[in-house]
């Protein structure tokens, strides 16, 4: 009982006062979206010295750049001889392994690095179509606290009908404490399941623990979604990036031109990311390629090696210089341009892909931004498996706008700034009247003076 409120204590100290660094999964219902693999500019010097020093308190300090294994491994004995003595428990062999590797994970500082057990490594990666049951919420983890929000939850979908709302805070999974595990893996072992079975969620709301016993199913859900504001004015919501999303775009796109669209209002906000040939796909649809080379998106690894999304010839195109060859995927058609005034909206939740191309329509000029900071992930992380069938997610390197542009930890700027203010019988709703949006409104001003 005491190990459980401390338990408790903790995660709601988490809850109210751990820093917002979020990084965001895709829906449920279909599982996380894979990014691209994606840090700094640093090119290593591989015959600088193994011990440098930086300058503290007027005093060098030495800092280590290889670990003593040697001593690592009789640190080690010495705590298992403790163990062996003194802990009153049995050990599970297993988890303690997995502990240190965990640990060491955890020992890199960066909250979007970690260990993966075999069993949680295969569950990552295994491939489950047909199996695609979930609960229907697209939902984020903040990094520093573990604590997982629900971002959206979607019309008719089983969450919705269990009474889960905008902003609930995911408390338990069952039996398991849901920011103790790792996002992706607790979506595909806990959160997933066979159609018609129940999962119990506990979710934090108001100050209170609420109970949710949720059916998963097959839950079909979009996109993009739109709608004419006026005569001329055209509205497309994209609340994540998935592999159908840049077709869904582009169809979106077409109806609403055939209703008479002359401008057009994206809406990135709350807009998590996903995968990045989507975001690239709707990007060029829209970008002419007479600038930074056409430029959608470029990576660079910590050699100076990386990869670059562009446009050239009507067709999209790729080309890397880190090792890994050609994307049979390309070269794609493109050979459109979207010559209409544009606005995004962006808030501090739209992360990483929705970056990408808000960053690219940006720098391009063909677009302005309307809203708040956008969340600030410029970085992406690369699945490796190790040769026991455990693997790592490892950062592995940065992406920049077309004009070279790092916005990891700063996010983009909006080049008009409003916060959202709604009535309060509004807040936590998806549904808000296009007049009662402030930050909607003032996109259409924006647009009126173009």
């Amino acid at each position: 009982m005491e190990k459980d409120y401390k338990s408790r204590t903790k995660f709601w100290k988490g809850v109210l006062v751990g820093a917002l660094v979020t990084a965001f999964a895709g829906l449920i219902i279909v599982g996380v979206a894979t990014g691209i693999s994606l840090i700094g500019m640093t090119v290593i010097d591989k015959q600088q010295d193994q011990m440098q020093t930086v300058e503290s308190s007027g005093q060098a300090a030495p800092v280590r750049q290889n670990l003593d294994m040697d001593a690592i491994e009789d640190k080690l004995e010495t705590l298992q001889e403790i163990v062996n003595q003194y802990y009153l428990f049995d050990e599970d062999m297993d988890k303690v392994e997995s502990g240190i590797y965990k640990g060491m994970m955890m020992g890199l500082d960066d909250p979007y690095t970690v260990y993966y057990t075999p069993e949680e490594y295969q569950s990552l990666m295994e491939e489950t179509e047909g199996v695609y049951c979930g609960i229907g919420v697209l939902v984020s983890q903040n990094m520093q606290t573990g604590t997982i929000t629900a971002l959206r939850v979607f019309k008719g979908s089983p969450a919705e009908e269990a009474g889960m709302k905008k902003g609930d805070i995911f408390y338990k999974v069952g039996d398991i404490e849901a920011s103790t595990k790792d996002l992706d893996v607790l979506v595909k072992e806990d959160i997933r399941g066979e159609e018609g079975t129940f999962v119990d969620i506990t979710v934090y709301r108001d100050g209170e623990e609420v109970s949710l016993h949720i059916q998963r199913r097959m839950v079909e859900t979009t996109t993009v979604e739109g709608r004419m504001l006026d005569e001329d004015t055209g509205y497309i919501l994209v609340t994540q990036f998935e592999i159908v999303t840049g077709d869904q775009f582009e169809q979106m796109v077409e109806d609403l031109e055939a209703q008479g669209m002359k401008e057009l209002i994206i809406d990135l906000r709350d807009n998590p990311g996903g995968v990045l040939d989507a975001c690239v796909q709707m990007a060029a649809y829209i970008l002419p390629d007479d600038q930074w080379d056409g430029t959608i998106i470029s990576t660079s690894d910590k050699y100076g090696k990386g990869v670059r999304y562009y446009s050239k010839d009507g067709k999209i195109r790729y080309e890397a210089n880190d090792g890994r060859g050609d994307d049979p995927r390309y070269p794609q058609e493109d050979g459109h341009e979207l010559a209409m005034p544009i606005v995004v909206l962006i808030n501090g939740q739209s992360a990483s892909a929705a970056e990408v191309f808000a960053g690219a329509l940006q720098d391009y000029d063909r677009a302005q931004l309307v809203g708040t900071t956008s969340f600030g992930k410029g970085i992406v992380q690369s699945v490796l498996p190790l040769g026991d069938g455990s693997g790592v997610k490892l950062t592995t390197s940065h992406y920049y706008t077309p004009s070279g542009f790092d916005l990891h930890k700063k996010g983009l700027d909006p080049d008009v700034e409003i916060e959202l203010e709604l009535d309060e019988e509004l807040k936590g709703q998806y549904d808000i009247p296009a007049e009662k949006d402030n930050q909607l409104q003032k996109a259409i001003e924006v647009l009126g003076e173009q």
